[in-house]
């Protein structure tokens, strides 16, 4: 059963490929790791005082945070808005473009892809639409200025590419 939702919410919104990758993390938790943790919590538990038994104590610790992370998965993945389709005006920022950024005195070249919170990976370069970054450049184009407040100040930059094309492997 799926629930949407509150109206007050805001949407947590994905890419497939995100989804798939949540789906893949729960999938795996709970069909290879938690069956495996309780076989060797079992045997731990076999060989007695159970209070001085490392291998128990962790194992009892570890079956916790895997149940943990399985309810937030469960509970996240019936939240999450999978965007499949690209946007009509391709030309605009919007969530899953990939954007390239110069910042005003052309020492800062920047380039990401605009995802849910869910999927930030700084080594992918994937920014959460909640960043100021992304909120600041969503439904600009190729040749706008935008200031975006940072941590180090507001700076401006000037949008040099959007596209919606994934990248080629590195």
């Amino acid at each position: 059963m799926r629930t949407s939702p509150t109206p007050s919410a805001p949407r947590a919104l994905i890419t497939p490929a995100g989804y798939l990758r949540l789906q893949q993390e729960l999938d795996h938790l709970w069909r290879m790791e938690r069956p495996a943790i309780t076989r060797s919590v079992s045997e731990a538990a076999a060989q007695g005082d159970r209070s001085e038994n490392a291998e128990y104590i962790y194992g009892k610790k570890r079956l916790r945070e895997i149940d943990r992370r399985v309810r937030f998965l469960r509970k996240r993945l019936e939240m999450l808005e999978v965007i499949r389709q690209l946007p009509e005006d391709q030309s605009r920022i919007y969530f899953g473009a990939w954007v390239e950024v110069e910042s005003e005195d052309g020492r800062e070249c920047l380039k990401f892809r605009i995802v849910g919170a869910d999927e930030i990976d700084t080594e992918l370069h994937h920014i959460s639409i909640n960043a100021p970054m992304a909120r600041a450049l969503l439904g600009r184009r190729a040749g706008d200025e935008v200031w975006v407040e940072r941590p180090a100040g507001r700076t401006c930059f000037y949008v040099v590419d959007v596209n919606y094309e994934l990248p080629a492997p590195m």
